[in-house]
């Protein structure tokens, strides 16, 4: 028999659960200290971030609101690999990842909140908008990608989706594209198992996710995503490779969604107590911290501070966000068109009207 073309993936762990070594060589990352303990307190930061939004949704101060519980690895190190002249194209979770790249957290509850002014938010003007639309946020990646490409320009565009999403024709386009113009892009598939309802199991027959990309000749890598260094190692690798003209590459952070898939979800239906029990001991807080610990950069008192100091920013973030007045009824009429219809006219001073009445 003759083999036409023969892959494999590589699977990357440096953390075993518990936060000890795996005896793989630590990438430098992982001694660079410094860095490994300002990504455990962005990861800190947004998990009392993600708390106190669900329970501002509970308590109708906030629309229907996507929590990031377990996935802090994974946004925590995409943001921190990428330069600020890189384009983040994002899903509607990556929090951390947009910290990191300035997005001020009130601007994320704004959104969530049903104004489309927190879309307007702090950072890298040129980072996409959160897109609800499943997958679509790659095309919007890819022809970023492209236009690095023809200007010559040293960026890369990042895309983040999640394993429903990697089954989606938008992201098949994608790398598809990225693969037969080796644009300088990065899909990151952060894979947490569920897809709303749907399991992994049912998603797809592909062993994993990362071999996707293969039928578009991309660079694939499979990754541990409650393991921060190992996240952190690989989108350094696919930035380098993207930057240097390496081409594409699809990196799939093995994760675990901790919580419902939105605040109008109830993960309780369909999914085990067992095997979200079983999730929490793999969670990727407790394994770095375990790990700095280990290295005498962290301990209990360090810890006691920043849960402190989080939940004071937190405070500080959300008192932002509930003192912003609303916009004018007229606000949702005025950025629809350049000339604005008749019919949306007449309807915007129907509105008008209608609010004066009421006022």
């Amino acid at each position: 028999m003759t083999i036409a073309a023969s892959f494999q993936i590589e699977y990357r762990q440096y953390l075993d659960p518990d936060g000890n070594p795996t005896g793989k060589t630590l990438p430098a990352i992982a001694r660079d200290l410094e860095q490994m303990v300002q990504i455990y307190k962005l990861m800190s930061f947004t998990r009392v971030f993600d708390s106190k939004a669900i329970a501002l949704q509970r308590t109708g101060k906030l629309g229907t609101y996507a929590s990031s519980l377990g996935h802090e690895a994974a946004h925590a190190a995409i943001g921190s690999a990428m330069r600020p002249e890189d384009v983040l194209a994002p899903a509607y979770r990556e929090y951390a990842a947009q910290f990191w790249r300035g997005v001020k957290p009130r601007e994320v509850l704004l959104y969530w909140g049903g104004d489309e002014r927190g879309n307007d938010f702090s950072g890298p003007a040129h980072d996409f908008a959160w897109c609800v639309p499943i997958a679509t946020q790659c095309l919007h990646a890819a022809g970023s990608a492209l236009a690095f490409k023809i200007r010559g320009e040293k960026r890369v565009a990042v895309a983040v989706v999640g394993d429903g999403g990697s089954s989606k024709a938008d992201f098949y386009s994608a790398l598809n594209s990225a693969g037969a113009l080796e644009l300088p892009l990065v899909l990151v598939v952060v894979n947490n198992q569920w897809a709303i309802s749907v399991p992994r199991s049912r998603q797809t027959g592909a062993e994993t996710l990362a071999q996707k990309g293969i039928a578009g000749g991309l660079y694939c890598l499979q990754v541990d995503g409650n393991d921060a260094i190992a996240c952190r190692d690989a989108m350094d690798e696919a930035l380098t490779r993207a930057r240097d003209g390496g081409g594409a590459s699809v990196v799939e952070m093995v994760t675990y969604r901790l919580h419902d898939h939105t605040t109008a979800d109830d993960a309780r239906r369909y999914r085990p107590d067992d095997e979200v029990k079983e999730a929490w001991e793999r969670e990727p807080l407790g394994r770095l911290r375990a790990y700095l610990t280990r290295l005498g950069v962290w301990n209990e008192d360090k810890e006691t501070a920043l849960q402190s100091e989080c939940e004071a920013r937190v405070a500080e973030e959300v008192d932002a966000y509930l003192a912003t007045r609303s916009q004018p009824v007229e606000a949702m009429f005025d950025y629809l068109y350049a000339d604005m219809p008749l019919e949306i006219a007449q309807q915007r001073a129907l509105a008008v009207a209608r609010e004066v009445n009421r006022g």
